[in-house]
C-alpha cells in the first residue's frame, strides 16, 4: 500500500499561484523532485545521493556526457 505523499513548494518558486514551481515530498528513505506543471513526472533519489550531485556541482566536478 502506497502512503500519500505531502508535497510541498519550494520557498525559490516565490509567492504566486502559478504553475512554474518545484515541488519536494519526502519519506524515511527518498526524496520526490516534480515541477508543479507536469505533476506526474517525478524524478525520485535519495538523500545522500542528491547531497553528493549537490556537492560536486557546488564544487565544480560534474561530468558531462559528450556523444561520439
Amino acid at each position: 500500500m502506497d502512503t500519500p505523499l505531502h508535497w510541498q513548494k519550494s520557498s525559490y518558486s516565490g509567492g504566486g499561484d502559478g504553475n512554474s514551481c518545484l515541488e519536494l515530498a519526502a519519506t524515511p528513505a527518498t526524496l520526490h523532485l516534480r515541477e508543479s506543471d507536469e505533476p506526474d513526472v517525478r524524478l525520485t533519489t535519495t538523500p545522500v545521493a542528491l547531497a553528493h550531485l549537490l556537492h560536486r556541482i557546488r564544487h565544480g566536478v560534474v561530468m558531462t556526457r559528450t556523444s561520439s
